[in-house]
């Protein structure tokens, strides 16, 4: 789960500093208690608005090669400490400004119609679910980032280096201890166990054609169940009562009632698609915090993602977004991320919290689907799923 998702608008080193509230269709969104938990520590002003604080969106773009400005790109989840963007500064002398667009897909696509006029510098956010798409429309200039070396290799997907790793993220789900313990039944750990009768209209899932959880759910039940068995596995998920709503917003903070959300909602749905690092999120935002997270995962039923940043063809400040991308795989940059947006670091010596230890699922052979499988099958894959399931 990752609760904190924030719209920067102008420089974060500057004296203006601007919140905007954005929700997406995608994995991750804003709950209330975090919004304002975060909002009264950062100390900002929340506006019902986007855009730079003069109106404009993207001026880094528009700068020439000796902007001191580098205009990072990227989907509404992004977030990062005020003082991690003053160090970047500090050390490379570069400002950076932030053009939130939306969720992964959407900021994607944005910026393959402007193609080789791109709005800003860096961006970040692609995975590897939709990596190929970028690669394929020629978005990024190869560069190979300095530290890469101490980088997991097995994020290193692009031998090119038209793409930097920045983040991995386990999608699985999520389980509400309360219900299992109060009716006496264990929680599921598997694929297969989800089609047990014990679960049946117990799993609230998102759609995979609108959603990057739903999609990640639908690749992890492939690299399980194989091209040839998903599509069964499917039609007795759907037997089984499986739930289908829009986005991961809905499904957590309405429908999975272990959510805080989902309490206040009174949700009926004990087991949720979600991420490996929404339990700790619970113990982060509860008051008081507990001595036990009250959301479990069910570690044999997740799917690993990796998120990628890149330099944009054609972007006006070229040597600025090369210093991002530098900073972004340090280990400034990668130890703030976990409590910030809820991912896990690629850099091998880079530490976790202690919230993450200690509350968190380490997973440590999540299945996961080669980049160019997923592009040569996705769509199929997903209208599969959608005449399987939603009709």
């Amino acid at each position: 789960m990752r609760p904190a998702r924030f719209r920067f608008a102008g420089p974060r080193s500057g004296p203006r500093l601007f919140l905007v509230i954005s929700r997406r269709n995608h994995m991750n969104t804003t709950t209330k208690y975090a919004t304002t938990v975060l909002a009264a520590a950062l100390g900002v002003t929340v506006l019902a608005g986007c855009g730079s604080d003069d109106g404009s969106a993207g001026s880094g773009a528009s700068k020439g090669s000796g902007s001191k400005t580098v205009t990072l790109v990227s989907h509404d989840s992004f977030n990062v400490s005020d003082k991690v963007l003053k160090a970047f500064t500090e050390e490379t002398g570069y400002t950076v400004e932030i053009l939130k667009s939306g969720d992964a897909g959407a900021a994607l696509n944005q910026e393959i119609l402007t193609k080789g006029s791109p709005r800003g510098d860096v961006f970040f956010g692609v995975d590897n679910t939709l990596l190929s798409r970028a690669l394929d429309n020629g978005l990024f200039t190869a560069y190979e980032a300095k530290g890469l070396d101490g980088v997991a290799p097995d994020t290193q997907t692009d031998e090119k280096h038209r793409v930097t790793p920045v983040d991995t993220g386990d999608i699985c789900v999520n389980y509400d201890k309360k219900y299992f313990a109060d009716k006496k039944l264990a929680p599921p750990k598997t694929f297969a166990d989800l089609l047990k009768p014990a679960y049946k209209n117990l799993l609230v899932t998102e759609n995979a054609a609108s959603s990057s959880p739903g999609l990640g759910f639908l690749l992890g039940t492939i690299a399980a169940e194989g091209e040839d068995g998903y599509e069964a596995y499917w039609k007795k998920l759907k037997a089984n009562g499986v739930k289908v709503v829009d986005g991961w917003e809905q499904a957590y903070n309405e429908e999975f009632s272990g959510s805080a959300g989902g309490k206040k909602a009174k949700a009926d749905r004990p087991l949720v698609v979600s991420y490996a690092s929404s339990p700790p999120v619970e113990v982060l935002y509860a008051d008081p915090q507990p001595k036990e997270a009250p959301t479990g995962v069910a570690t044999g039923t997740c799917f690993r993602q990796t998120e990628y940043a890149g330099l944009l063809t054609g972007a006006k400040n070229e040597a600025g977004g090369k210093a991002l991308l530098d900073f972004m795989i340090g280990k400034t940059f990668q130890e703030d991320m976990p409590l910030n947006m809820f991912v896990n670091p690629v850099v091998k010596d880079a530490t976790l919290p202690e919230l993450f230890t200690k509350f968190g699922e380490k997973i440590d052979t999540p299945p996961t689907v080669a980049p160019e499988k997923i592009t040569a099958n996705r769509e199929q894959w997903i209208q599969s799923w959608q005449s399987l399931v939603l009709k």
